[in-house]
């Protein structure tokens, strides 16, 4: 089916390929990437725009030996099936396949693991480094996307690298920002003429017979550095990287092959920093991904005929979109309401609030940091920002959350989407490690919601709380049920009583209510009465309702879909131990201590006792091992 592709299990064997093979290879790659993600979703219009570089990179240098980092997986896939994954690829972000992302676990090819974006060049400088360190002559390549730019680690690295004048070739994938119009065949006729033996050897000669003038010749020399930069700060965009210390060429035509793999080869025999500018097409060869790069940035399955997304089963509405509904209906009410997203508008629900309101919308970019002391600048001059951010990029900006936010205990409102278990992107994305991270701060508000309903009216309780609160909220729909049409706001510190019972209380925070419910029902028709409270809080926890109820039945389980480690059953231990209370059984159910790989929510979740079967036998195994103990107080 794919004549060429078919006898590469290596980048060794890609490189037995006579180069005027080499676009019929990518588009053979095309057809492939299409063929598979088409059937199981995942990021398509990125991988489509960075074939024929990676083919380039693969082809002019020798993988695992030189390292290649790739910055985040959207770009990575070419990568994968060039590297011996071609026959396992169909597994990818599937449970128990391969991951969507570059990972040092499954190949030697991988140099470094990504997920989160901006950390090539760091990763790549270290590399260099110690590649030095060591003796070694391997060459180190960081391929970045120009998304990934927005970061400020990728800045912090850039200037070290600079600084430190290690040879590091960096790679700017860009196929969206606008940095450069100054693209086309002379662009990439001086960029390679640059970096050509010819023109390197003219510079040195050129500059040891101008050194060697008595009086005047260093004087002649700094003339020609700035004539020569003057001229390709005139020709190229690149004065900033070269203003950090790198030797900057481009920008090229990222889908010309024999042009990538001369500028790629020339590039080899440079010493010191060099950043090569490449321009990319999202989507490249597939018109629907051409045409709409963002729905095929991440998407799951679809008709390759059409470019339609296979139709999933209708049902509720998701937790995001009634988030941005509902931040909608409040900002209707309140200009001081303003949002902000770190790149994701989209994902975060927020694209029907930056129409409506687009002067209170800001998408600051890949910059969680920003973002937030940029959002604690808006609370401090009393406006009242909502920063939507996924639970696991959160996890970027602690520094800020800690310094900017509650220590200076102003308002913003962290609202934290796909907090607990993400599904397909695996380990990276998982959003698991969020209460424990928060719940310690003083001053944080931390809250869950059970359902859809409570969500909305969880929103308006954290803006109008007067203090920094995290709201987490899973990835997926709701359940289904009626949204009350007044938006209240709830008493902080509150829990819910769902179901009484005196054998045993489970204590369940947002996602896992619903499950707990279900599992009392099964504990029912085996005899066990169970008590379901609804935590609704991390922080403050309810305090009266969970002692009361652990007077009452000396047995308590907690759930969470958070790591057990500082989570949400350790606040509950936590309360005990603060109130002398002894003679409680606790068990605590949630996130063990290790990270959890790709599936679908609802396998994962069974595969760690976090659904309604696992709780109930989780239950029944805790009531089983001894009898109830008598409730005792220290005095």
């Amino acid at each position: 089916m794919y004549p060429l592709l078919d006898r590469i299990e290596s980048p060794a064997d890609l490189k037995k390929l006579p180069q005027e093979k080499l676009a019929e290879l990518a588009a053979e790659i095309r057809q492939f990437l299409l063929a598979n993600v088409s059937r199981t979703g995942g990021h398509l219009a990125s991988n489509l725009g960075c074939v024929e570089l990676t083919l380039a990179i693969h082809y002019c240098f020798n993988s695992p030996a030189d390292r290649i980092i790739f910055d985040v997986g959207h770009q990575a896939y070419t990568h994968k099936i060039l590297t011996g994954r071609r026959d396992r690829f169909y597994t990818q972000r599937q449970y128990q396949g391969i991951s969507g992302f570059p990972k040092r676990s499954e190949s030697p090819h991988d140099a470094f693991g990504a997920g989160h974006s901006s950390t090539s060049i760091s990763a790549g400088l270290g590399m260099a480094v110690g590649r030095d360190l060591q003796g070694s002559d391997s060459k180190v390549i960081a391929v970045i996307g120009d998304g990934s730019m927005t970061g400020g680690i990728a800045f912090e690295a850039l200037n070290q690298a600079g600084h430190l004048k290690k040879n590091l070739i960096v790679i700017l994938n860009d196929n969206e920002m606008s940095i450069s119009k100054n693209v086309g065949a002379f662009s990439s006729f001086l960029s390679k003429k640059l970096t050509g033996n010819y023109y390197r050897d003219l510079k040195k000669e050129m500059k040891e017979l101008l050194e060697g003038i008595p009086a005047i010749g260093g004087n002649i020399l700094h003339f020609a550095r700035k004539a020569e930069n003057s001229l390709k700060g005139f020709l190229t965009p690149g004065a900033l990287f070269e203003a950090l210390g790198f030797d900057y060429f481009g920008p090229l035509q990222g889908h010309n092959l024999p042009h990538l793999i001369e500028m790629l080869e020339n590039a080899r025999g440079l010493e010191g920093p060099v950043l090569i500018h490449v321009m990319t097409t999202k989507g490249k060869g597939y018109q629907p991904a051409e045409e709409n790069p963002a729905l095929f940035h991440g998407v799951g399955p679809f008709d390759v005929a059409t470019g339609k997304v296979t139709a999933v089963k209708g049902g509720a509405k998701s937790y995001t979109g009634i988030f941005g509904e509902t931040l909608v209906r409040l900002a209707d009410d309140d200009p001081k309401i303003v949002a902000i997203t770190a790149a994701m508008p989209d994902g975060t629900g927020l694209t029907p609030f930056a129409r409506a309101y687009p002067q209170r919308f800001f998408d600051v970019g890949i910059a969680e940091q920003h973002g937030l002391t940029f959002a604690a600048g808006l609370a401090a001059d009393g406006f009242r920002p909502v920063a939507a951010i996924y639970s696991t990029f959160v996890q970027r900006a602690y520094d800020q959350v800690f310094h900017d936010i509650c220590l200076q205990k102003l308002p913003v409102t962290l609202a934290m989407d796909r907090a607990g278990l993400v599904g397909d992107d695996g380990p990276t994305h998982h959003g698991v490690f969020d209460i424990s991270y928060l719940r310690h701060l003083p001053e944080m508000t931390l809250m869950a919601p059970k359902d859809e309903n409570e969500l909305q009216h969880m929103l308006k309780t954290a803006i109008y709380a007067d203090r920094p609160v995290a709201l987490r909220y899973p990835r997926g729909n709701g359940y289904g049920v009626r949204l009350d049409q007044e938006i209240a706001q709830l008493p902080l510190g509150k829990g819910e009583m769902l179901v009484d019972g005196d054998d045993v209380a489970i204590i369940a925070i947002g996602c896992t209510v619903y499950p707990a419910r279900e599992a009392a029902t099964m504990l029912a028709e085996r005899g066990i009465r169970a008590t379901v409270i609804n935590a609704r809080f991390v922080k403050p926890l309810d305090r009266e309702l969970i002692l009361a109820t652990a007077s009452r039945t000396g047995c308590l389980i907690t759930v969470e879909e958070n790591a057990l480690q500082g989570g949400f059953g350790s606040a509950v231990l936590e309360l005990l131990e603060q109130e002398g209370v002894t003679g409680v059984r606790v068990k605590r159910l949630g996130i063990p201590d290790r990270y959890i790989e790709q599936g679908p929510q609802p396998q994962l979740r069974a595969d760690l006792g976090l659904d309604a079967a696992g709780i109930a036998a989780s239950v029944e195994a805790f009531l089983s091992q001894k009898n109830r103990p008598t409730l005792a107080r220290i005095k």
